[in-house]
């Protein structure tokens, strides 16, 4: 499983810029509107202090972190839902994301024009947030259409579901039209099952990333404060970054330079540690590790997982043939030294299908097919 993120935004608020920066991966970043014609994909390690310190103490052949995945979409203006700008042949991509990362522009700068000739931070969000709610509208419309065919279908199955999606999809309609997000709306976890087929952009947990300039990073700024206000209104997340600040510590080679760099700036991580944490918080994910000779690895579960399920990211086979895991936290390994010491103390357990696993327990799964 890998955690996938789309970086969404207006035109020249920082997107490219952000994206070149956390990712290190070529995205052309320049001074003019969709300067993004196509969407970029970048893939990073995440850092995790947890794995290096469990690598230090079983001495493994080699060391695989968990990733993510971070999409940068073309700007999107006023009208894109209705194919204004480059349109919306880029909602279909944000539609394939877990998570939106929404630039928002928080900085003054007469040498980065903006689209609206004003910095309004609010305004912007209303603009994105208008436009996509109004790509998912034309979506639930479209299935709202085909529902009467759908219920007198001869298959039982297919006309049980579409009963059941009928009054949430007019309960979406009457909210997207008015440019609400459909989570906003306070969908049950199972009505949110039974529509899940339509992957609504306003579904998906959105953070909020102000794009700072340099002097801002520590304490924001105005216009900070109103996005995070914002945020905070609709049960979001808000993040303070400086795009400019992440690009130059992309620059530095070692991982020495950067933690120069960092304690320099008065900034305890970088902005994709920051980004990456914020986001497994926001999704419900954690990492268990497995752990051996041959390799220690991070694996990303959801947080609540049975063992099978979480073997199941290893495999499919792992969950299907699922017979018992051997487990034990890192923390014990960390306090006690060696898997030896953990053995002795008593801290390896043996666990079955009920067990619900836990960020930070390093595990070896027993299975048979």
């Amino acid at each position: 499983m890998g955690l996938n993120c789309g970086i969404v935004g207006l035109p020249n608020v920082g997107k490219s810029t952000i994206f070149k920066a956390i990712t290190s991966a070529p995205a052309e970043a320049a001074n003019y509107p969709f300067c993004t014609i196509e969407p970029n994909v970048g893939i990073v390690n995440v850092a995790d202090t947890r794995l290096d310190q469990i690598t230090g103490f079983i001495k493994p052949q080699k060391t695989i972190p968990t990733i993510v995945e971070f999409v940068d979409i073309a700007g999107l203006v006023k009208g894109a839902s209705k194919g204004e700008g480059l349109g919306n042949q880029f909602l279909g991509h944000i539609r394939q994301v877990n998570a939106i990362i929404h630039v928002v522009r928080c900085f003054d700068d007469e040498n980065v024009v903006h689209v609206h000739g004003k910095i309004d931070p609010v305004d912007d969000i209303t603009t994105i947030n208008y436009e996509l709610a109004l790509a998912d509208l034309e979506v639930v419309e479209k299935k709202l259409v085909g529902i009467p065919k759908v219920l007198k279908s001869q298959n039982k199955d297919i006309q049980r579901v579409a009963k059941l999606q009928q009054p949430i999809l007019e309960r979406l309609k009457d909210h997207l039209e008015k440019g609400e997000r459909a989570i906003s709306l306070g969908l049950s976890e199972e009505d949110q099952e039974v529509i899940n087929d339509l992957n609504l952009i306003t579904l998906k947990p959105v953070l909020y990333l102000c794009n700072v300039d340099e002097d801002s990073v520590d304490g924001g700024n105005e216009y900070t404060k109103l996005v995070l206000a914002h945020a905070e209104s609709e049960g979001s997340t808000g993040v303070v970054i400086s795009g400019k600040l992440e690009s130059e510590i992309s620059l530095l080679e070692s991982p020495e330079e950067r933690a120069e760099f960092l304690e320099a700036a008065g900034i305890e991580k970088s902005g994709l540690e920051t980004l990456t944490r914020i986001a497994y918080d926001l999704l419900g994910l954690c990492t268990y590790f497995t752990a051996g000779e041959k390799e220690v690895r991070a694996w990303t579960f959801h947080a609540g997982s049975k063992a099978p399920q979480a073997a199941g990211v290893i495999h499919t086979d792992f969950e299907r043939g699922f017979i018992k895991a051997e487990i034990y936290h890192c923390e014990d390994l960390f306090e006690l030294g060696s898997e030896q010491k953990v053995k002795e103390a008593g801290k390896l357990r043996i666990e079955g299908k009920e067990y619900v696993v836990k960020d930070g327990d390093i595990i070896h799964f027993r299975f048979n097919v």
